[in-house]
Order: structure tokens, then C-alpha cells, then sequence
């Protein structure tokens, strides 16, 4: 038998050599089908190129005409969560719909997690559930769970199917619903014996969803309104969120930014819309966001809301922040707008159409006149040459993580795609690396979900496989969902994971030390003290490289060591020390105005400084 470790690697993007290469489905004409048959074929038309499951009973009838595509890739994960993440993932470094399928019961119930992250990241996700056959639903019988209930207040729609001939309409339904307006999820559930039925199957089917209508093109006398706020500010600032990576508007965005000359700050999901290396670029807003971005926030008088919701991580308190500041807020989705900060401009539509409109609409009026922002700026530049990102290291002499993650930006580059956990090196990623691209950072904002980081980059690279992917994930999260690096290790996904290792449940422990008097209550993972488990060696079980590294000088050696490796996963236990912590800092509850640069300093902003 072939080992794990010494399998050639397949491309992550190709068909599975287990697939029996069969001619392509017939189209026009109806033909005579299972509703198993319907589903694939549909699955086919609509462009997927990969699905992330795990075959069961009630799901078994799709698993077979599945075998036979040659153009859709199963690839069979180890936890259903592992495939809605990877679905995720593949969807976030693509712009593509993410597909995902489980069985009833238990398999669909392990896609909660990741269908409500998605939902709150809003991310275009097509997951495909068996059910019990329909005689059967509400008996309660064998693996039987009303999975469209259970998941109606975290996906934007859910179908259940009880009409074979309903599976064509319905899968071209879920795709459209999924990617268009705010992306979303979307949950297909199909009764057993609905997919072991015979119908007919042509396509493309008529679709019909009355009263979903979403706009795309903005209101002009409001872009114009907006425009002349922009013009005429004295304090304004592009407060960028996720919804631009969305509408792919980032160069829109810099065409905006430059025009106007506008300070820029992108939110946690938004890293990567505007390039890091940009004068204008602030950087990340909120609760550890940067100094001057979220200074810039605060004293702001007009903000210039573009794909952002206002979500408490960024505003803090929200009765006292960017309290002297009118708001302009462009969204896609109408019920985010005022939903948590009233908008003085109201504008909904792509983001992509309102900041083209918006480029337009300022040139005009910047011919009439416009503000000029020295003052500001001299303002900003003083809080970033006061308070630049930074850190120290330990004390007692242990390997800092903040080094370690920032010297894997600087090494593997900007041109990768980074994904990340949850905690303290979820932060550290998306303050230290330099983002220059959209599209190269994925993480769990919104539901921030522990255990994203593997499966979304397995996800990353059946999407981009040309791509180098890395994971930097934390010795909690990591325990999580790694058994992914098995299908990594036997598909052919050769990510790379970079494990901060700190022996504790990190950002927890920040928050006993800050705030429960370092009473450290169950938060030593053990990892340290009795390396259990041993980091390289679960890499090694699980078909991948593993390395260690504990020391500065060891740290570029290592990574360049891993960059090298291509033919299998890479694990890498960074051991770094435990007391580090996650700076700046807003604590929660707290307003903006109270953000701390470390333990014990005050507040960084006083009245002197309004």
C-alpha cells in the first residue's frame, strides 16, 4: 500500500483519478434521469468545479452519477466542518459559489458552524444536504433532522425539495441566490427517495423568485449628495469594509482614494482592498485596530461608509463613536443601512457601480471647489509617528509571535493567500502581514470561528492551486480541525501551516490577565508542558512535513524550509511565549476614545486632542 507521506501529489484543481471518465451530460432536449443524476448535471451546468462532503445514507444516491463526472471534483473531507470552512475558503479566494454536501441528521447539523459563518461574512455557499425520504420526515426516524429549521436564521435561503423535477430549477435557484445581491449561503435539502426517483432533465430551467430584486445600480441624486459631502469635508475618511472585496471595487476604491486624497481604513474582513503600502492606507479600524486608524474614526466628520455595517468590534461603544461625524453608507443590502448608525446618505447598490459613480460625481464637484486636508493629515501623521505598530519582545527570552508572523509576510510575500483562526494570532496576522492584494485574506470575522484556519486554506488552494497558501493558526484552534491535513496530504492541497504555539488558549489568557486578576482558569492547553500532543509528529501521522522552530534565529531558516517543500502539507510549531499580548486595545463595552497602546497607559486620546 502507498503511504500518505510518499503519494505523488494530484493538483488540487484536477479530477480524481478514482473518477471514471465518462462524455459530458446532453443538453437541450429532456432526458430521462434520477433526481441523483438531475442533481449532478445541474451541478455540472452551473460551472461547480468542487465539492467538499461526506457521503451517508440518505446522500448515498448522489454519491454515485457523482463518481462518473468529469467536471465536478468530490473531494472527501474528514469533518463535515472541515467542508463547509473549505467551501468557504474556495469561495473567498475565488469570487466563485463554495459547495459543500453532507447526509442527514448529524452530517447536515455539523454544517451549522460554517453556514453561520458564512452568513455572517457573507459568503456565497451552496450546501447540499440528504434527508429522509419523505414518508418518513416528522417521524423522528434514523438520522433525521429538519435541517431547513435549524438553519432558516443563518443562510440567506433554504430549499427542501420533495419534486425531482424541481432539482434543476432549484440547484440554478441556490447558485443565483448565493452569489448575487449580498452573497450568502444557501442550503438544498433533498429527501432520499427524491434523488432515487425518475424525471426528466433539460437545462437551463426557468427560474422563479418573485420579489428578489436586489439593486446593483445606485441612485444618482444620492451619489450626487454624497459627493458633495466628500468634496467639502475637512475631516473625512474611507471607512472600507468586506462588501469591496465582494463587488471586486478595490481598484475603483484607489482611483476614489487618490482623487480625493482621503485617508483609508480597511476593516478585519476587508485587509487587502486597499494596499497596505499606500500613504493614504491607515490600516485595520476597531477594537485592535491601528492607532491612527481608529484615532481618524473618532475625530472624523465625515464618514464615507463604503460595504461596512458598523459591527460593534469597529465602533466599540457605539452611542460615542465618530460622535461629530456625518455619515455617508453605501451597501449592497438595505437592511444594513441605519441599522446600527443613522446614515445621513443613504446609498444602496454594488459597490463597485457607487464608487465609479462616486469618482464621477466628485470630479464634478471638486471643480467647484473642494476642502483642504493638510490639517488633517498633519493630525493622522502625528498619531502614526507617535504610535506606530510595534511590539516587544518576551523577557524571559521566548520566541515572540508577532516576529514570527511577521517575518512569514515578509518572506512568502504578499502574493499569497493567508488564512487564520481565531485570537490573538488572528490579530497578529492582520496587523503584521502586509496585504496588497484583495482576496488574500480569509478568516472568520463576523461568527469568529475557532478551527477556520486549516479548511479554509485546503478551500484556498482547490481554488488557486498555483497559489501558495498558508494557515497561521493558533495551538487552540489548531486542535480543532486538523485532521483536514489527512485530505490535504492524500487530495494534493500542499498548504502550509504555521501553528503559534503559546501552550494557552492565547486571547482568553489576555483577558484574565487584563481583567480577571491573572486567575488563568482553564485556558493551559498543556502543549507546552507536556508537548501532547507533539505538533510534528501529528504532522507526520497525518501525511504532512513537520518542523519546529523555538528561536529568532532559527525562524527565516524554518520558513524558507517549508516554502521548499511542495509535494506534501507543511506543519510548522512555532513555540513562542505565553504572555504576549494583542496591542492596541479597546476593551469591550468600551468607546473608542479609551483605546489603550498596553496595560496600565490611558487612554490615548484626551480632550486636548478633540
Amino acid at each position: 500500500m502507498t503511504s500518505a507521506t510518499s503519494r505523488p501529489a494530484a493538483k488540487p484543481g484536477a479530477p480524481s483519478s478514482a473518477n471514471r471518465p465518462k462524455p459530458a451530460p446532453p443538453s437541450g432536449a429532456p432526458v430521462r434521469v434520477t433526481g441523483a443524476q438531475a442533481l449532478v448535471r445541474s451541478l455540472e451546468a452551473v460551472g461547480c468545479e468542487v465539492v467538499f462532503g461526506i457521503p451517508g445514507g440518505t446522500i448515498l444516491p448522489a454519491y454515485d452519477p457523482l463518481l462518473d463526472s468529469t467536471k465536478v471534483r468530490h473531494v472527501l473531507v474528514r469533518h463535515e466542518q472541515g467542508a463547509g470552512h473549505a467551501a468557504t475558503g474556495y469561495a473567498q479566494a475565488t469570487g466563485k459559489v463554495g459547495v459543500c454536501m453532507a447526509t442527514s441528521g448529524p452530517g447536515a447539523t455539523n454544517l451549522v458552524t460554517p453556514l453561520a459563518d458564512a452568513n455572517m461574512d457573507s459568503v456565497p455557499v451552496v450546501a447540499i444536504t440528504g434527508q429522509q425520504s419523505r414518508q418518513l420526515i416528522g417521524t423522528d426516524a434514523f438520522q433525521e433532522a429538519d435541517i431547513c429549521g435549524i438553519t432558516l436564521p443563518i443562510t440567506k435561503h433554504n430549499f427542501l425539495v420533495t419534486d425531482p423535477a424541481e432539482i434543476p430549477r432549484t440547484i440554478a435557484e441556490a447558485f443565483h441566490l448565493a452569489a448575487t445581491g449580498r452573497p450568502g449561503p444557501v442550503l438544498v435539502d433533498i429527501p432520499k427517495d427524491v434523488l432515487q426517483e425518475t424525471t426528466s432533465f433539460a437545462w437551463p430551467p426557468e427560474m422563479h423568485l418573485p420579489g428578489y430584486r436586489p439593486t446593483t445600480r445606485p441612485h444618482g441624486k444620492q451619489v450626487r449628495e454624497a459627493a458633495k459631502l466628500i468634496a467639502h469635508a475637512r475631516r473625512p475618511v474611507l471607512y472600507v469594509g468586506g462588501g469591496v472585496i465582494k463587488a471586486q471595487a478595490s481598484a475603483q476604491l484607489k482611483e476614489l482614494a487618490e482623487l480625493t486624497g482621503i485617508p483609508v481604513v480597511t476593516t478585519l474582513m476587508a485587509r487587502g482592498a486597499f494596499p497596505d503600502s499606500h500613504r493614504q492606507h491607515l490600516g485595520m479600524p476597531g477594537m485592535h485596530g491601528s492607532v491612527a486608524a481608529v484615532g481618524a474614526l473618532q475625530r472624523s466628520d465625515l464618514l464615507i461608509t463604503l460595504g461596512a455595517r458598523f459591527d460593534d468590534r469597529v465602533t466599540g461603544q457605539l452611542a460615542s463613536f465618530a460622535p461629530d461625524a456625518q455619515v455617508v453608507h453605501a451597501d449592497i443590502d438595505p437592511a444594513e443601512i441605519s441599522k446600527n448608525r443613522k446614515a445621513d446618505v443613504p446609498i444602496v447598490g454594488d459597490c463597485k457601480e457607487i464608487i465609479a459613480e462616486l469618482v464621477t460625481a466628485v470630479k464634478a464637484e471638486q471643480e467647484r471647489g473642494h476642502a483642504d486636508l493638510t490639517a488633517w493629515w498633519a493630525q493622522i501623521d502625528g498619531w502614526r509617528e507617535t504610535f506606530p505598530a510595534g511590539y516587544e519582545w518576551p523577557s524571559d527570552g521566548t520566541l515572540s509571535p508577532q516576529y514570527v508572523i511577521e517575518r512569514i509576510g515578509q518572506l512568502v510575500g504578499p502574493d499569497a493567500i493567508y488564512t487564520a483562526g481565531v485570537g490573538q494570532h488572528q490579530m497578529w496576522a492582520a496587523q503584521f502581514i502586509k496585504y496588497e492584494n484583495p482576496a488574500t485574506w480569509i478568516n472568520s470575522g463576523g461568527l469568529g470561528t475557532m478551527g477556520f484556519a486549516v479548511p479554509a486554506a485546503m478551500g484556498a488552494k482547490f481554488g488557486k492551486p498555483d497559489t501558495e497558501v498558508w494557515a497561521i493558526d493558533g495551538d487552540g484552534c489548531f486542535q480543532m480541525t486538523n485532521q483536514e491535513l489527512a485530505t490535504c496530504a492524500i487530495e494534493g492541497a500542499p498548504i502550509k501551516v504555521a501553528v503559534i504555539n503559546n501552550g494557552n488558549l492565547g486571547m482568553v489568557r489576555q483577558w484574565q490577565n487584563l481583567f480577571y486578576a491573572e486567575r488563568y482558569s482553564q485556558t493551559d492547553l498543556g502543549t507546552h508542558k507536556h508537548r501532547i500532543p507533539d505538533f510534528t509528529l501529528l504532522a507526520e501521522a497525518l501525511g504532512c512535513a513537520g518542523l519546529r522552530c523555538d528561536s529568532r534565529e532559527g525562524v527565516d531558516a524554518t520558513i524558507k524550509r517549508a516554502m521548499a517543500i511542495n509535494d506534501r502539507p507543511v506543519v510548522i510549531d512555532f513555540v513562542v511565549g505565553k504572555d504576549a499580548q494583542v496591542w492596541p486595545m479597546v476593551a469591550a463595552g468600551k468607546g473608542n476614545d479609551e483605546i489603550m497602546a498596553a496595560r496600565g497607559i490611558r487612554p490615548l486620546f484626551d480632550e486636548d486632542e478633540i
